[in-house]
């Protein structure tokens, strides 16, 4: 071997024994560190301070009228009780927020109709569900007419935030509850035999349970009072309980678990 041939040689060596001890010191320091971090890391965690929990998000407001603005008023109509009672809450409370709102009395098959601050812009007689009952079958507003038995056909009560709309027909509708296919029409006298027009006529609400579950108002009655009013914008439907108490499903305690209707496009409207 010629003389530069070795001392290339031994640095070669030396640069290995150099690489062979930074690594065998690397290693020590990892095994050093995994020791302290085992007898020691509890107490480093518990001197950390704990993570700040997230801000929370600011969420608009319902928007409300103002206090001196609401007020119940209705007019000469001697309205019952219980129209008076959830009428006059959803006024004090601002339930209803800036929206103009409807009270449905089932047991009197009558319709009240309100500005956003609380006073009665009308009334009228309606034709309601053949069933009496406070509640829905589930998946009937995807069901056919004619698959819909007698016994189904109510018009469900509670709080429903309402929105226009137009049936499968293309009749404007304001739609009350949007998954039973349930919403407030002009009435339709399309089957003679269900004399639907002089059921409205007559003094007495024993013969205004008809429909399939909607909500029938007289022709005249829809054009000028409903669709101006909750019509051509967003509002709120109470439909009052027949067979359950108030309470049931207004409990003025606790306005936020009153139900709420979906308000998603096409179904099944029913007549």
């Amino acid at each position: 071997m010629r003389f530069g041939e070795r001392a290339d040689a031994d640095a070669a060596t030396r640069r290995h024994d150099i690489l062979t001890g930074l690594g065998q010191g690397a290693v020590i320091a990892v095994l050093a560190l995994a020791v302290l971090y085992f007898f020691f890391g509890g107490a480093l965690r518990r001197g950390l301070a704990p993570p700040r929990p997230p801000l929370p998000v600011a969420t608009a407001p319902a928007p409300t009228l103002p206090a001196t603005e609401r007020r119940l008023d209705l007019g000469g109509e001697n309205a019952p009780p219980d129209v008076t009672s959830v009428a006059g809450w959803a006024v004090r409370e601002s339930d209803n927020g800036d929206r103009p709102f409807a009270i449905v009395d089932k047991r009197r098959a009558k319709v009240y109709v309100f500005a956003a601050t609380g006073r009665l812009v009308g009334a009228s007689p309606v034709l309601l569900g053949y069933a009496a009952g406070d509640y829905t079958v589930a998946g009937i507003g995807n069901k056919a007419i004619a698959d819909i038995k007698p016994s189904e056909r109510t018009t469900p009560a509670g709080r429903f935030q309402s929105e226009p709309g137009r049936n499968s027909l293309g009749h404007d509708v304001v739609w009350v509850d949007y998954d039973a296919a349930v919403s407030m029409h002009r009435v339709r006298a399309t089957n003679p035999k269900e004399r639907r027009l002089e059921r409205l006529a007559t003094p007495t609400p024993a013969d205004n349970r008809i429909s399939w579950g909607c909500i029938n108002v007289p022709v005249a009655f829809f054009d000028e009072i409903v669709w101006p009013n909750i019509g051509k914008k967003r509002g709120i439907v109470y439909v009052l309980p027949e067979k359950q108490s108030l309470a049931a499903f207004f409990p003025v305690t606790a306005p936020s678990l009153l139900a709420q209707a979906s308000t998603r496009k096409g179904n099944n409207a029913k007549p």
